[in-house]
């Protein structure tokens, strides 16, 4: 939908709309705008979106109730109004209202999973459910026809934290329906994020805006640069990526590797354009979203590339899966267990191993409902878990060999390592399944030739060498904006330079963008990729 051009339409009436009217009225359009978005998504997606806002929004001020009427309570005790309670009457007090403001958080929090799990895996578990019928040789189940609103798994997300923030007292509540409304729906988010945090994101939403000229050009510079990385190189690589999966008996060997290669700028191209726009939409709104990459392909290590890789979707994981699941009551009697038969040390380990598991586990399944996408989050997990294992020993070794550890050499081969670990890891996401996936991952070096991969048989991938050429210089481009920005924004480094310098760069861009993107008549603009999570 970001690269229609009635999407680019509507963002320009928008952001004339929303500073042309009264500042009081803002958060207001925002709102009309979340749900026009969402309409031309599907007629029945906003119904959705209305009841996990709406049943989020009544736990919230439910559990806030609970929160006051204690405080009621004790404000009470300290005037004399009530008498003064015991140690234990105050505890007893205190856990009855905490028992209540639990109740209402788990059923609005199993109601809304409830409802992403029924749209998302239902006819995952029935089409699993029908193969054991198959293999005892009866009639499978027929798949069910259901909808699965736009952005589903990212605001489902985003309402949780937020319950969950409130039951922990991490966040007010918000008690204007139609504000967090406005949150739960904020229409650049709702097709691939970030997963924003209520404590982060009301502190702008809601704001009255005054037209900030500088941000507004820094927005619109960024929404360009992510029209560009999607237009001009990822939907231009996904031609020569398609075939190569669609074909996998033929293309083995170093048609593997190349293919790894080509999904990981491709990926990296298309979701980072997408972040691009909605953070460059929200900047020209006056309102701040976090950043959700931070150079991952400068990584050393698995551990270091899930903290510049979507970030705020491993922050989310990790406070609400990976935390609560480590304190929680079955991993503390675990853990127990552990120390009395295995000691202390693992004991710890139990317990990181358990919730790394069920961690990455969920991570893969919210990927998508199909097997491939849960081995990949298992096998992320289990080389993180790998990692951590081995830390010591490369710590002594850093001590040993001090200079080496230093060197720049040593560096660039822990960030190829890296990212050549992370494109085998990918494969489970780009093949159809996991035993094609295995195949094709041990073909690589089996079937393996000198001289397999022509510019003939690159050119029959659908690309010409016109768009080889293109694809390269895009991602040079990609890696020297990277490089640049390391200390500080390249938007704010462009904008000390000469007027002239820096109105060159980005009419460059824009023609670039317009004359090389891969759109138009005859052209269907691939949908992101994360569309589908």
């Amino acid at each position: 939908m970001f690269v229609s051009y009635s999407f680019i339409a509507f963002i320009l009436v928008l952001f004339v709309l929303y500073y042309v009217l009264p500042k009081k009225l803002q958060w207001i359009l925002l709102l009309v705008a979340n749900f026009l978005f969402y309409f031309s998504a599907g007629r029945f997606y906003p119904a959705f979106i209305l009841v996990t806002s709406l049943t989020v929004y009544l736990a919230g001020i439910m559990m806030n109730r609970c929160e006051e009427e204690f405080s009621g309570y004790m404000a009470k005790v300290k005037s004399g109004e009530l008498p003064k309670p015991s140690r234990e009457e105050k505890k007893a007090i205190k856990e009855k209202i905490n028992a209540k403001k639990k109740r209402y958080m788990l059923i609005c929090l199993l109601f809304n999973l409830g409802i992403l799990a029924v749209t998302k895996y239902t006819n995952f578990v029935i089409e699993n459910v029908g193969s054991l019928f198959e293999a005892a040789g009866k009639t499978a189940p027929e798949q069910i026809d259901l909808i699965i609103p736009l952005g589903i798994s990212f605001y489902t997300f985003q309402a949780v934290s937020y319950l969950l923030d409130v039951y922990w007292n991490k966040c007010e509540v918000q008690k204007n329906f139609f504000r967090f409304t406005l949150f739960v729906s904020f229409f650049p988010q709702l097709i691939q994020g970030p997963i924003s945090r209520y404590g982060d994101l009301s502190e702008t939403l809601y704001k009255e805006h005054k037209a900030d000229w500088r941000g507004i050009r820094f927005g619109l510079e960024r929404i360009l640069w992510g029209y560009f990385k999607k237009l001009v190189i990822a939907d231009r690589l996904s031609v020569a990526v398609g075939a190569l999966m669609q074909d996998p008996d033929y293309y083995t060997g170093g048609f593997v590797f190349v293919g790894m290669v080509f999904y990981a700028i491709q990926l990296y191209a298309d979701f980072t354009g997408g972040i691009d726009i909605t953070i460059g939409i929200a900047q020209v709104l006056g309102i701040h979203v976090e950043e959700n990459f931070i150079r991952p392909y400068f990584s050393k290590n698995i551990i270091e590339y899930w903290r510049r890789w979507h970030i705020s979707m491993g922050t989310w994981f990790r406070d609400y899966v990976f935390y609560p699941c480590s304190i929680s009551k079955p991993m503390k009697s675990i853990t127990k267990w552990t120390k009395k038969h295995f000691g202390m040390g693992g004991a710890r380990r139990i317990a990181i191993y358990i919730a790394t598991f069920l961690t990455w586990f969920a991570t893969g399944i919210w990927h998508g409902a199909d097997w491939h996408f849960i081995v990949w989050g298992i096998m992320n997990g289990i080389i993180i878990m790998i990692t951590g294992e081995l830390e010591p020993l490369y710590e002594r070794f850093h001590k040993k060999f001090p200079k080496l550890s230093g060197n720049w050499f040593y560096r660039a081969f822990q960030i190829i390592r890296t990212f050549l670990l992370m494109c085998c890891l990918r494969m489970f996401d780009t093949y159809a399944s996991v035993r094609l996936a295995f195949k094709q991952f041990f073909h690589m070096f089996t079937q393996f030739r000198f001289g397999q991969v022509t510019v003939r048989e690159l050119v029959d991938l659908g690309l010409t060498k016109t768009d080889y050429i293109i694809v390269l210089a895009g991602a040079v481009l990609m890696f020297i904006v990277s490089m640049l920005g390391r200390d500080r924004s390249i938007r704010e480094k462009i904008s000390e330079k000469p007027y002239v310098i820096r109105f060159g760069i980005f009419v460059i861009l824009f023609f670039a963008t317009l004359l090389l993107g891969k759109y138009g008549v005859g052209f269907n603009a691939q949908q992101f990729i994360y569309n589908q999570f």
